[in-house]
């Protein structure tokens, strides 16, 4: 019913289609440096400011971009079917793009800056284990990304973007993996960091991606109908759920939809994320955000 996820076939791939999304990609940042990012020339800091001057707290500050960024990406991933058609699907995505990707930039910036100012509620940074426990609970987060992160030409509206209704790989374990990515993240940051801060950052982002659990099987469920009630009753958004009550039967070989490049890829970026903490830390000290 559904399609096979995290398919990459490098015979299939094309030169100048890849070469066509580093110059994007290479565009795009310069754009977002310049229009966003630059206190000199973006108008980021002016958002910032303006959305800091609602309150001298870290906390409600934090949790007010959390709900911007959410209400916009969920409010024109809502419309992105009536858009789509008076845009176009590429210059919808462009659009999509262009105004989310600031507004997630200023977040994570700010949390990063931020991120030790709240009240302290615990402090185990010092416990065995917890490290140990937060690295590895981090690392698990990023493999539910949510399959539609791969397509890479779609996401860059280098290849026409497309609503997919994913069930392989990390859909058998949990139709929302995204979700369930995105609440391992928060529980490990939030018990690592243990302030009032992290506290009002993970609520901020796990409301979000539970309506946005909600709102992709709306959209789903608009787009495919019968198809997508099939697809829902043999998969779960609870973990394991499906597998563990027998409504989700796992192929012999299904251990080969993981040994895929997108997955060897993720694993990469993942471990250089963790390594790249300090230039991530030290860039986001440079705003005065």
């Amino acid at each position: 019913v559904g399609e096979d996820s995290a398919a990459f076939e490098l015979k299939d791939q094309s030169m100048a289609s890849w070469a066509y999304f580093a110059v994007i990609l290479a565009a795009v940042l310069v754009a977002l440096n310049v229009l966003w990012i630059d206190p000199g020339t973006g108008v980021g800091t002016k958002f910032l400011d303006a959305v800091a001057s609602v309150s001298d707290s870290h906390e409600v500050v934090m949790l007010l971009l959390t709900i911007i960024f959410a209400l916009v990406h969920s409010g024109m991933a809502s419309l992105r079917e009536s858009g789509e058609k008076i845009l176009g699907e590429r210059a919808y995505r462009v659009l999509f793009a262009g105004i989310s990707l600031p507004l997630a930039v200023t977040t994570i910036v700010y949390f990063i800056n931020h991120r030790y100012d709240g009240i302290q509620l615990w402090q185990v940074q010092g416990t065995t284990g917890i490290h140990e426990l937060v690295w590895l609970s981090s690392f698990i987060s990023f493999f539910f990304l949510y399959p539609s992160t791969f397509n890479l030409l779609e996401v860059a509206a280098v290849d026409k973007p497309k609503l997919h209704m994913w069930e392989t790989g990390i859909m058998r374990i949990t139709r929302h993996p995204q979700m369930v990515g995105q609440v391992i993240w928060c529980l490990a940051h939030t018990l690592w960091i243990g302030n009032s801060v992290a506290v009002a950052a993970s609520v901020g982002l796990i409301g979000h991606h539970l309506f946005g659990a909600w709102n992709g099987d709306r959209r789903l469920v608009s787009r495919y109908g019968e198809a997508f009630e099939v697809l829902k009753k043999r998969t779960s958004v609870v973990p394991f759920a499906a597998i563990v009550d027998g409504r989700q039967k796992l192929p012999k070989d299904y251990h080969k939809e993981f040994f895929r490049l997108p997955y060897v890829a993720i694993t990469i970026l993942t471990l250089g994320a963790y390594f790249a903490h300090p230039l991530m830390q030290a860039s986001s000290y440079q705003l005065p955000w």
